[in-house]
């Protein structure tokens, strides 16, 4: 971050190296091949969700629909929601009338109140696009097989577990921005169920939990896809092995919960239940909530809190 160069982490080089972000998918499906092997055999559409969304799945009612609309590119949006304020959203190009994908990284500080506003933008980018390979390769080819999507710069730590660590600028591309190189895209807006990401240890808590179970298809099913808010404390929780440590059973039961806040170091039992507004207080010492217990707006609930 201070100077623009590559990081060196010589106690550990495999760190030097960011994760790609999606918007590569298109210059390696093209420099390996693929988009001419499936147009050789006959295909003609494709679909393409990232691998964190739980809820995406092929639809041939969405397929349909896509053809029928003669769109070369078409993204899945969904209505926002306060918890999606944050996310990415579609805007359309007053100079060029195409539709835009704009991240809140991208947004100016001045304008974020507006970006952030669900009224005056209430649909948000899901990453699951469909695209004609027919134009595709056409707007690969026009480019060299690099697209010019724009480079987000996210802010990390070289080792992205240790907060003391060198900062580093992280630069991807996100693959839903092609959308503004194409004349004639579009969106649909689908149901939430379509979206069902895992971005922090707060989403995997809730998809751990009794909310979900599998369908015959292996498809991630809810009632009613309207989720508890959760919190948990970034010092224990955010890491995916401190997560999984403490809770070495599984997560509790969230079916009668409304929110979920854990402060401080909690491990949990088998069979703990939350219900309400479930909270638990830091004691400054790591704590322990038995086995089959109820959590609540009181913390550990007493044994005849019925």
């Amino acid at each position: 971050a201070k100077t623009g160069l590559p990081v060196s982490f010589p106690s550990n080089p495999e760190l030097e190296w960011c994760p790609p972000g999606h918007g590569d998918l298109f210059s390696t499906i093209w420099e390996s091949g693929l988009l001419d092997r499936l147009e050789e055999r006959g295909f003609k559409y494709l679909f393409i969700s990232n691998s964190d969304n739980l809820g995406a799945r092929p639809s041939r009612t969405l397929a349909q629909h896509f053809e029928n609309t003669g769109a070369p590119f078409m993204i899945e949006v969904a209505k926002r929601t306060p918890a999606d304020r944050k996310g990415g959203h579609i805007v359309r190009d007053k100079v060029t009338g195409r539709l835009m994908l704009r991240e809140m990284s991208q947004v100016h500080p001045d304008d974020k109140d507006d970006a952030q506003n669900i009224d005056k933008h209430p649909y948000f980018n899901t990453n699951s696009i469909w695209v004609r390979i027919d134009a595709l390769k056409a707007k690969l080819a026009a480019y060299d097989g690099v697209l010019p999507l724009p480079v987000i710069r996210n802010k990390k730590t070289v080792d992205p577990t240790d907060s003391a660590s060198e900062p580093v600028i992280q630069l991807e591309t996100a693959m839903g921005a092609a959308v503004t190189l194409f004349d004639g895209a579009t969106c649909v807006c689908v149901d939430r169920m379509r979206f069902l990401p895992v971005k922090t240890t707060d989403d995997l808590f809730i998809m751990r939990s009794d909310r979900f179970h599998l369908t015959d298809q292996y498809e991630m099913e809810d009632g009613n896809y309207i989720f508890p808010t959760v919190h948990l404390d970034a010092r224990y929780y955010k890491n995916i092995h401190d997560f999984d440590t403490r809770f070495p059973y599984s997560v509790p039961s969230l079916a009668a919960a409304n929110s979920v806040t854990i402060e401080g170091d909690w491990t949990f039992g088998r069979d703990v239940m939350m219900f309400g507004d479930a909270r638990l207080s830091d004691q400054d010492e790591p704590s322990y909530v038995p086995n089959g217990e109820y959590v609540g707006p009181q913390g550990v609930e007493p044994d005849d809190w019925v």
